[in-house]
């Protein structure tokens, strides 16, 4: 039998004026985001439809921003269309684990403004940068992190899809796994650094790991009632112990989203939904499998259309 998978983006994929359609027409959407409003402390609303977008691609607003927008969505799809699994990107496990009803809406906003700021005060303390190199495999990509370990840490944090792997790490050590990447016997298609704000999913994150461990530690959570697959290892979870666990790993652990994918469409899923903005995951999973069926949902105009 085919099944449905609903995906949900991470940072990176946020874009100024997000969400802001669906407050306007939607009661239910203007609901969701006044009481986000309340548990932030501040207009994320106002940031997530009008700017600017340095705010609002700050990682401690970023990642709220993008986690109201994508639950909203599900919220107004409701009942027509049902997810027999779900994943998320990074920040996006978190609103799958919503969605599959680990935890409520207002305890995973929680959690993940939370999360932001920790992950900012890491970038603070520690100042870390990551890459994208195109066109090189797995073994390739830690040789490469490997070879610049007297600058630092540099380390695989994205495993996307074949031939495009995001590694992360301290600044001097990111940059010369850029120039390593670049040359023989490498010949990398491209290597270059990202703006982001931290080394996410690295051990630069461990500043941070006690603190997020914690706020999880004390977390109401329930078995989901759909399977999540997690970043950590691709893998489907239906403990909400094991879904605690994986959450924890997650900040300095790679994103094993390909795995994800492949582990997905194994499973028989046929068709998968990106709910959220942009369109970053149909790209990944179109080159994991040329011929999926793909369908982005983001707007009104979209949910008109379902």
């Amino acid at each position: 039998m085919s099944k449905i998978a609903f995906l949900f983006p991470g940072q990176g994929s946020q874009s100024v004026g997000m969400g802001k359609d669906l407050y306007d027409k939607y009661p239910e959407a203007k609901r969701l985001y006044d009481t986000a409003d309340e548990i932030m402390g501040m207009k994320l609303s106002t940031l997530s439809f009008e700017g600017p977008a340095d705010d609002l691609k700050q990682t401690n607003h970023t990642q709220p921003a993008l986690f109201v927008h994508s639950f909203v969505l599900t919220s107004l799809i409701g009942d027509k269309i049902k997810a027999d699994c779900t994943a998320g990107h990074s920040l996006g496990e978190y609103t799958a684990n919503v969605y599959a009803r680990s935890f409520s809406f207002e305890t995973g906003l929680g959690l993940v403004k939370t999360r932001g700021s920790l992950m900012k005060r890491s970038g603070e303390i520690q100042k870390g940068t990551m890459a994208a190199l195109i066109g090189l495999n797995e073994e390739q990509v830690k040789a490469i992190c490997d070879s610049v370990s007297e600058s630092g840490i540099a380390q695989p944090a994205n495993f996307n899809c074949p031939g495009q792997i995001v590694i992360s790490g301290d600044v001097d050590a990111i940059d010369k796994a850029v120039e390593v990447a670049k040359v023989e016997p490498y010949k990398c298609r491209m290597a270059k650094r990202l703006e982001v704000s931290g080394a996410f999913h690295s051990e630069l994150m461990r500043t941070s790991d006690a603190d997020l461990r914690k706020a999880l530690e004390e977390l109401e959570i329930q078995n989901p009632v759909i399977s999540v697959y997690t970043n950590v290892d691709g893998l489907p979870k239906n403990d909400k112990e094991k879904i605690r666990e994986c959450l924890s790993k997650q900040l300095v652990s790679p994103v094993r989203w390909e795995t994800t994918i492949r582990n997905m469409i194994e499973s028989g899923v046929t068709k998968f939904y990106e709910i959220g903005s942009g369109k970053v995951l149909t790209g990944l999973i179109k080159k994991i499998k040329a011929d999926a069926e793909t369908l982005n949902i983001s707007t009104a105009e979209d949910l008109e259309k379902i």
